[in-house]
């Protein structure tokens, strides 16, 4: 079976074919565009590795806003998450897409800023998984959440010291891979641009 991961940009799927299929952008360890294929095609087998970003959002009482993944989706349904996360489409810069994103899925509109980023893989059955090398941001916002049903199950905002403490108790149970290991990070590392959010 062939590794698209050390492939030559020439082999790597190029087209968005696939009957209903957004086209995503493939990438390298060092977030360089090698090629483009469907989200479904993404997302297959062990999955191939895309450009992706997660978004949490903080209210000015410094709650962060997580939602539950929709019934309906392909890989972590019901499963609670972060504020927003979702992948540029193909010729998308990520600052168009951020804002897209958040508006459509949540209704929001808002300054956004970067934190950091990293790859993982992640494997939900034997057919589907996430691979990403993923961006995340951090912005404020207490305007009323309009969320998409198709998206979002269901939504509230929770203290992060709460949200630890629910996450020590239910672990890999109940909430998305990406987001624990994004949420071990922001507290470990980005507090002080968290706290930030609050005197901007």
């Amino acid at each position: 079976m062939m590794d698209w991961n050390e492939t030559s940009r020439e082999m790597l799927p190029s087209d968005d074919s696939v009957a209903g299929g957004e086209s995503l952008i493939l990438v390298d360890d060092s977030d360089q565009e090698v090629g483009h294929a469907s989200r479904a095609r993404c997302h297959e087998g062990a999955g191939l590795l895309h450009r992706a970003f997660s978004l949490f959002i903080f209210n000015d009482s410094g709650e962060v806003l997580i939602q539950q993944r929709s019934a309906v989706k392909r890989l972590w349904p019901l499963y609670w998450s972060n504020s927003c996360c979702s992948h540029p489409r193909r010729t998308e810069s990520m600052d168009v897409a951020i804002h897209r994103r958040l508006n459509e899925e949540l209704g929001l509109a808002c300054a956004l800023q970067f934190l950091f980023k990293f790859k993982y893989q992640a494997q939900f059955d034997g057919a589907g998984a996430e691979h990403e090398l993923c961006s995340v941001f951090i912005g404020r916002s207490s305007a009323p959440v309009r969320a998409d049903p198709a998206e979002v199950a269901a939504w509230r905002w929770i203290a992060p010291a709460a949200l630890d403490a629910e996450m020590r108790a239910a672990g890999a149970a109940r909430f998305t891979p990406w987001f624990t290991q994004e949420w071990a990070r922001i507290r470990r590392d980005h507090e002080k641009a968290v706290r930030a959010l609050a005197r901007g």
